[in-house]
């Protein structure tokens, strides 16, 4: 009988234990419970603060890209001139002047309201137009005195003299000797340049 009375002693002692931890632990558990709403509500709001500074951060980066283009102190300048009357095209080339950096191309446009703007970037910028007359390097070149002479052919058709080379025509060819009797028609410098 004894040990069915420690048996029963210790089933109870058992039960008794049984039922204290879950008195105990069950307000631990709601503490956990709350414990991680909480945490779950700061994570909330830091995620809400977080995708705000996102939003913002987002915002400012379009609109730093969103601003217009400018010319920048390395940009170079090509101003492209058609004439009409000859049909060519002379093309300038330099680096922009210094008055023009950091500019729109409105702002561009405003100073060269004579041109049309071709090409506008950073580092680029082309302008265009057009011209009645002509482009002034119409150009013949013939022997004057055994000497190669430029002349410069004018819109009216007359010839004027610029310069005199220091090439001789004695040495050329029997073909360019008769060429250089009548003149050689050249168009552009380069041109000009080449047949020298």
């Amino acid at each position: 009988m004894n040990k069915i009375i420690v048996i029963m002693i210790s089933i109870f002692v058992i039960i008794a234990s049984i039922f204290t931890a879950i008195v105990i632990f069950q307000p631990n558990q709601e503490e956990g419970k709350q414990q991680i709403e909480t945490e779950i509500a700061e994570e909330e709001i830091l995620d809400d603060c977080t995708d705000e500074y996102e939003e913002m951060e987002y915002e400012n980066t379009i609109k730093a890209n969103t601003q217009e283009e400018k010319t920048s102190p390395n940009c170079s300048l090509t101003t492209k001139t058609y004439y009409k009357k000859c049909g060519h095209i002379k093309n300038e080339y330099a680096n922009l002047p210094q008055n023009l950096v950091n500019l729109t191309q409105k702002e561009i446009q405003e100073k060269y309201q004579d041109y049309k703007i071709e090409s506008f970037a950073s580092n680029e910028v082309i302008l265009y137009q057009e011209k009645e007359g002509e482009c002034g390097e119409h150009y013949m070149v013939k022997d004057k005195d055994g000497m190669l002479t430029i002349y410069q052919i004018l819109e009216d058709g007359s010839q004027k003299e610029i310069e005199t080379t220091g090439v001789s025509t004695e040495y050329l060819p029997e073909t360019d000797k008769i060429n250089m009797k009548d003149g050689m028609q050249v168009n552009g410098k380069q041109d000009l340049n080449h047949l020298i």
